[in-house]
């Protein structure tokens, strides 16, 4: 396996959705390739061989390898937490949470994210190109898992020569990565940061995603899944699977607080279907905006991969034996107005946690702003967040002498 610097093809400046494809294989990040002799064990039973990690990093390892933070983003995210987007040309992702003298202080943590296998930012995934035919992966990419996500993520932390890391930190499917790590590489985690999560998706969670990729599925230019070879792409369906999942990122009183039933540009309606109002409007902004980021088919591969999580299925159906004899310390998040990932989801996380006698602190955070408050500027979440890690750095004895 090597690192792979990639390069800024001459010419011409590339189209967004030119740029995304050629970040699927070419990332405008570091980049580790495992060969032939490193394959990934996949839960389906296939072993990918071949494959990439596309990874961005931010702070400095210290001298003993001890002050490590992995973060995990949620299902559209990517590794660019911190610099600019190299698609879209916006701020990372998680500004308002990393950075120097942040809550996940680049100061003082070495931080790294990971595209997640199955992602289109560089790890690969359906938009890959597949070895054997030289043609994009589409549907013959193997089904992947939470677990997956995390074994490949442990390839990469093994390949940085790092044992332990200080913390893994994450929200949504993030969240779920992050405890996927904490029951699968205990004696690898000394911290745990989940963040507006649950040990496994709902029943409705699941209906959504289902939506969501029908959506997608239905638009006559997915070409079943084999949109690349025919010079297409789903715009619509997934617009489409973008707006109705950005709903429940969302809660009833943000919208109200930031919309209402306010007309979009105009005084009077229109009586027609057009985005008469600004919810509609915003709603279709994030839509279009979306595809032009993001992979159809790792949107499916992703929203699915996230339905199948749950902790514990592999342990008789009894979260609590998932996480016995963890000696990895927690803090589990979650907000009021999510109903997405509900308090009570989190909380059975917690029972859990102490019931197999673990470290944990629990934070349900008042807020209007619904799931994705974790992403938004929420100082009582910085605080918190801020709060734990120095207490684990305080008791690890943390070491960031470089």
């Amino acid at each position: 396996m090597s690192d792979v610097a990639s390069r800024q093809p001459a010419g011409k400046k590339p189209t967004v959705s030119e740029e995304r494809a050629r970040e699927a294989d070419h990332p405008s990040s570091q980049l580790v390739v495992f060969g032939a002799d490193k394959p990934l064990h996949l839960d389906c039973g296939v072993d990918l061989s071949p494959f990439q990690i596309a990874y961005q990093s931010y702070g400095t390892l210290n001298a003993d390898r001890s002050n490590a933070i992995l973060l995990c983003h949620a299902l559209t995210g990517d590794q660019h937490v911190f610099n600019t987007h190299p698609v879209t040309g916006k701020p990372g992702w998680w500004q308002t949470m990393v950075g120097p003298g942040k809550p996940i202080d680049t100061d003082r943590y070495f931080v790294i994210c990971s595209n997640v296998v199955g992602g289109c930012m560089g790890s690969t995934g359906p938009s890959s190109t597949n070895p054997a035919t030289g043609k994009p992966w589409g549907l013959d990419f193997p089904v992947i898992t939470i677990p997956d996500m995390v074994r490949a993520q442990a390839m990469l932390i093994d390949h940085l020569g790092i044992t332990k890391l200080f913390a893994v930190v994450g929200g949504s499917m993030g969240g779920m990565q992050v405890l996927q790590w904490a029951t699968a590489y205990p004696e690898r985690v000394f911290a745990a940061l989940a963040i507006a999560c649950g040990a496994r998706h709902s029943a409705q969670n699941i209906a959504f995603h289902e939506l969501g990729r029908q959506a997608v599925m239905a638009d006559p230019d997915w070409r079943q899944g084999r949109y690349f070879e025919h010079g297409t792409h789903p715009r619509r369906g997934l617009g489409v699977a973008r707006m109705a999942a950005h709903i429940t990122y969302l809660s009833d009183a943000a919208l109200h607080r930031k919309f209402g039933r306010r007309l979009q540009d105009r005084e009077e309606p229109t009586f027609s279907f057009d985005a008469d109002f600004e919810v509609e409007s915003y709603l279709r902004h994030q839509g279009s905006s979306f595809v032009e980021r993001f992979d159809a088919n790792s949107y499916l591969y992703l929203t699915r991969a996230m339905d199948y999580f749950d902790i514990a299925a592999d342990h008789n159906g009894v979260l609590a034996s998932a996480f016995r004899g963890i000696s990895t310390r927690f803090c589990v998040v979650s907000f009021t107005s999510d109903w997405l990932f509900p308090s009570s989801e989190a909380r059975a996380v917690v029972h859990a946690l102490n019931a197999s006698s673990a470290r944990v602190s629990f934070a349900e955070i008042t807020t209007d702003k619904g799931h994705d408050a974790f992403l938004l500027d929420e100082p009582e979440f910085f605080a918190i967040s801020r709060a734990f890690l120095e207490s684990a750095a305080n008791t690890h004895g943390l070491n960031t002498a470089s």
